[in-house]
């Protein structure tokens, strides 16, 4: 007897094995498992876009807005970067009075006036930033010129009694006197007729005979009348006009400028310039007259500088430093210069931007 074995068909294959899987607790736990998870998914793919939608849904098609137009103009220099400010001169130079005005084409110094570096004898070769001046070694100043500020009083002559000096008379010179030309001679002569006419001379007067003396319109007995040089009182000596500058002390200065004319420093002008130019002449006024009228003359060779606190205002806030070489008198001489003449008025809005509300100067005063 024989036995054959037909092989079994695939769908009873998938029977045996599903009722494999579903008998064994372990393996139906797993397939649960998987089919839980499968589901889970297709449900959160097919209800995430629903859920995660912030925005209200609308069921019409949302109208486009028309696009807008925009018109921008730039301007050519919107964008360009303004050059930098040249910084504003820092070193302050006493101009000449006597200068030109000239504005330079580029210096560091200020002053009063526009001046342009000069010197009446140039020269050659020489491109310095100051002019040739004779004068201290190891000093520094920033003077070119000296001169006189107060004008000094005239001395009062004495009067002359006419009555009591003697007086001496000049008679006017004599005037040239010449007697007239006379009158035309004809002479007969064999080729025609001649004539002799007599020139008028200048000064011609009928007189019978020539005077000698002066040719010159004159008045008549004319005098000069004027009481005679007394030696005991002379007369007052006439004074040469001075420059209207500070009394300086020179600094030597061997190397000079091509440039011709009247010596001075390249300077532009400016509002703080001219505040400290009156500045300086009302200080050194007030300085000389105080030594006048104390009639003593410090030591010779002495100095006194002088540091203090200017406000916006021209008033002297502090005092900050006094140095002094010289004797007490000299000192407070000094001081009292730079505060008697204070206010020296209100600073200009542009010295106020440049200094701020305050500055700190300083002075120096030297006896000769």
């Amino acid at each position: 007897m024989t036995h054959t074995l037909s092989a079994p068909t695939p769908s009873a294959s998938v029977k045996r094995l599903a009722a494999r899987i579903l008998g064994d607790p372990d393996s139906r736990s797993v397939l649960i498992g998987v089919a839980a998870v499968l589901l889970v998914h297709l449900l959160l793919f097919a209800t995430a876009p629903y859920l995660l939608r912030s925005d209200a849904v609308h069921s019409a098609a949302r109208k486009q807005a028309a696009p807008h137009q925009f018109n921008i103009e730039i301007a050519p220099q919107a964008f360009a970067k303004a050059p930098p400010k040249p910084p504003p001169p820092n070193k302050y130079v006493e101009a000449n009075p006597n200068a030109p005005d000239n504005v330079p084409d580029k210096t560091t110094n200020f002053s009063s006036q526009n001046q342009q570096l000069a010197q009446e004898k140039p020269q050659l070769d020489q491109h310095n930033d100051k002019p040739k001046t004779d004068g201290r070694k190891d000093f520094q100043s920033n003077q070119v010129v000296s001169g006189q500020l107060s004008k000094p009083q005239d001395p009062v002559p004495v009067a002359v009694d006419v009555a009591k000096k003697p007086v001496k008379t000049e008679m006017a010179p004599k005037q040239q006197q010449n007697p007239l030309s006379g009158f035309e001679k004809v002479k007969d002569g064999t080729d025609g007729f001649g004539s002799n006419l007599g020139t008028v001379p200048d000064n011609a007067k009928p007189v019978p005979n020539k005077v000698d003396g002066v040719n010159m319109p004159m008045v008549q007995n004319a005098q000069n009348t004027e009481p005679a040089i007394d030696p005991k009182h002379p007369r007052a000596r006439p004074e040469l006009q001075t420059t209207h500058a500070r009394p300086a002390i020179f600094e030597d200065n061997q190397f000079g400028t091509s440039n011709m004319g009247a010596i001075a420093y390249s300077a532009k002008w400016s509002s703080y310039g001219a505040y400290l130019h009156k500045m300086i002449e009302a200080i050194q006024i007030q300085w000389e007259r105080i030594l006048i009228d104390s009639r003593t003359e410090p030591p010779s060779g002495t100095y006194v500088t002088v540091k203090f606190t200017l406000d916006s205002k021209g008033k002297i806030t502090e005092i900050l430093e006094v140095e002094s070489t010289s004797s007490e008198q000299g000192k407070a001489s000094c001081v009292s210069a730079i505060t008697n003449t204070a206010p020296y008025g209100d600073w200009t809005d542009d010295m106020i931007a440049i200094l701020g509300n305050s500055q700190e100067l300083t002075f120096r005063f030297y006896y000769e």
